[in-house]
């Protein structure tokens, strides 16, 4: 049986290449493809893909939008991202199984085409023997997210929730967060936090920092294509944005 393949990104030569890679690859058929989110969620409406392979940063629709809206579908087809960035930025954000980074080395398809098959083998043994339940190992999180961070002060264990959380940046090797008024230290790395806190809701700006989307009031340009967030605590705070990520936030904004 054939993997059926929707090739969603707005740069045309990039979807010829990944095309072309695909051909030569007997168990996948390039169905259909889409120059942006608003043409892939009409197409996968009307049609099965058993894989998407889904650009990061496109005009129009929000990547993150379209993935909510397909996670709603009960038969929610297996998405690899392809990025021409240097850093992998949203996959973990949602039900993504792989990334690819551009341009697209055959090796590197051909291990996330065995994810592929190996998941969707899980999945139809799943439908077939619905008892015993099958760990879903491919999808399973190396951490349950966290809905509560605890941090130190002095002698004591502070509690914060998520949204109490303005940024998190790290300092001569130890990590803080960030509230409205006071800077706690926390034992999580930066990395560890990035992964278990709730990723729609906070984004990876620069190496040394996450900031929370809610708590962005202001976007300046700064240096050769960077920004500078201003957020709402106290200080209002500026938070660096580097240039791989000023490109993704731009994608993610639609600015």
């Amino acid at each position: 049986m054939k993997l059926r393949a929707l090739l969603v990104d707005n740069d045309c030569p990039a979807r010829k290449d990944l095309s072309h890679l695909l051909q030569s690859i007997e168990d996948v058929q390039v169905v259909d493809e889409a120059t942006n989110a608003l043409e892939a969620l009409d197409l996968i409406r009307n049609l099965d893909y058993s894989v998407i392979f889904l650009d990061i940063v496109m005009p129009g629709l929000d990547v993150i939008d379209l993935t909510r809206q397909l996670q709603e579908r009960s038969d929610l087809p297996i998405i690899i991202f392809t990025t021409a960035q240097e850093e992998y930025v949203l996959a973990f954000a949602v039900n993504a199984l792989e990334y690819l980074h551009k341009p697209i080395h055959p090796k590197r398809l051909e291990e996330a085409l065995i994810k592929v098959r190996k998941l969707k083998g899980i999945l139809t043994e799943q439908k077939s023997n619905p008892l015993p339940p099958v760990k879903n190992e491919l999808l399973t999180p190396p951490h349950k997210p966290l809905e509560v961070i605890p941090v130190e002060q002095k002698d004591k264990i502070i509690i914060l929730h998520q949204d109490e959380i303005i940024f998190i940046y790290t300092d001569k090797d130890k990590v803080y967060i960030k509230t409205q008024k006071d800077s706690y230290l926390t034992r999580f790395t930066l990395r560890e936090l990035e992964l278990r806190l709730n990723s729609n809701l906070f984004f990876r700006s620069h190496r040394c920092y996450l900031v929370n989307f809610q708590r962005m009031r202001e976007i300046i340009p700064y240096f050769n294509g960077t920004y500078t967030i201003v957020v709402d605590d106290n200080e209002r705070s500026q938070i660096p944005v580097s240039r791989t990520k000023s490109r993704v936030l731009k994608g993610m904004l639609g600015l």
